[in-house]
This record gives structure tokens, sequence and C-alpha cells, in this order.
């Protein structure tokens, strides 16, 4: 099951994270969420594997 690690503010943010987790060797998924604002921009799920959430999380709280 996927599992919603972090949420973005905008799509660089998300970016970055993708790469950064893709990196480390982790699945990542992107999802949109909600509408895109006047600036296009919109807030951004990341998600990962339930079993792999932890790990994850080690590695955004240090980046």
């Amino acid at each position: 099951m996927w599992t919603v690690v972090y949420i973005a503010l905008n799509r660089k943010e998300a970016d970055r994270l993708e790469r950064l987790l893709a990196t480390e060797g982790f699945l990542v998924k992107l999802r949109m969420i909600g509408l895109t604002q006047a600036d296009n921009t919109c807030s951004i799920e990341i998600l990962l594997p339930e079993s792999e959430v932890d790990e994850a999380m080690e590695v955004i709280n240090t980046a």
C-alpha cells in the first residue's frame, strides 16, 4: 500500500525530494492534491510503499 510521507508545497520541492529518494533506492510516486493556484503551483503528496516509510523519513529529515 502506498503511504504519504510528505506534502510538498510546490513542484520544485516535490521533484527535489523525488530525486533524493530515488537516488537512495526508494520507489516514489507523486500525486497532486487540490487545485492549481494562480501562480501555477499546487501541493503534491510524496508517496512510498508502506514498508519503506521509516527509512524514507530518515532520508527526508536529514536532507
